[in-house]
């Protein structure tokens, strides 16, 4: 009997005994259909059910083979483990950038998110995203830092004048950023009765990212803490991961306050200026 790496080893090290525990776990196959499935040689799979078959995972039913309870189990947990690290890879490189200070977020929130990058050759791809996804809804609630392009408040001004309900709690900085942007377009979004802008003195991640939530998916904006410069743009239609940023946005917006004059009369920060 080996270590529990060894056994996992085991597993990772084959595509295709991956590939066949994958099936079994959906339901019973025989031989010529596991060859089909996972393009494995007839020879290659007799080697793999019999591995199987030496660690009780697996037994067979006449022509077809199926999981014990054993290996149901081992299926389960390998699974959740492949799962668990296909969302680290996608998530490592914006990890920095990610909520650490709003109260329940988790990496598995955003399991099945779409991670949009400023390329090389093309910096706008998360500008285009948070765009398109503003286009798309009737309603917008943001937390915190957003995209700071002037593109991107266009769209969410736009968005206002055909009506979507826009409610946005700022800190005093973004707050100013935005206002410097174009005064004159600010005050007229803003004087819309479904346009709600709020001030908080102390939001959470302030310098790291914001939320924005949408009819069907959630965002994360991430800025680089020191320069504001974004990083990426990471967004989900989890339910999970809505719920999560409503209780957020939802806590901030009730110790949220309304404009006035001294929110207005904020210092810009100049790495909060909007190009």
């Amino acid at each position: 009997m080996g270590s529990p790496i060894e056994e996992i080893e085991f597993i990772a090290s084959s595509n295709h005994r991956v590939g066949i525990l994958d099936a079994l776990a959906e339901r019973e196959y025989d031989r010529a259909d596991l060859r089909s499935l996972t393009g494995a040689h007839a020879s290659t799979v007799g080697r793999v059910l019999g591995d199987f078959e030496e660690r009780r995972w697996i037994e067979r039913n006449g022509p077809t083979y199926e999981l014990t309870p054993l290996g149901e189990f081992v299926a389960e947990r390998f699974g959740e483990l492949h799962d668990a690290m296909e969302t680290e890879m996608k998530l490592r490189d914006v990890w920095q950038w990610l909520p650490r200070e709003m109260e329940g977020f988790s990496a598995e929130l955003f399991a099945d998110a779409v991670v949009s990058y400023p390329a090389p050759g093309y910096p706008y791809e998360p500008v285009d995203r948070v765009v398109q996804l503003v286009d798309e809804s009737e309603s917008v609630h943001a937390l915190g830092a957003t995209v700071f392009k002037s593109v991107a408040n266009e769209a969410f001004c736009q968005a206002v004048d055909d009506g979507t309900e826009i409610e946005v709690v700022y800190s005093p900085a973004v707050l100013a950023a935005t206002v410097a942007w174009d005064p004159d377009r600010f005050e007229e979004v803003v004087a819309r009765d479904h346009c709600t802008v709020l001030v908080h003195d102390d939001l959470p991640d302030r310098t790291r990212c914001g939320i924005d939530i949408f009819d069907d998916r959630v965002g994360i904006c991430c800025h680089d803490t020191e320069t504001r410069a974004l990083r990426a743009w990471v967004d989900s239609d989890a339910p999970e991961a809505r719920a999560w940023a409503r209780t957020v946005f939802e806590r901030y917006r009730e110790e949220a306050r309304p404009v006035d004059e001294d929110a207005l009369e904020t210092p810009v920060p100049e790495q909060f200026t909007v190009p």
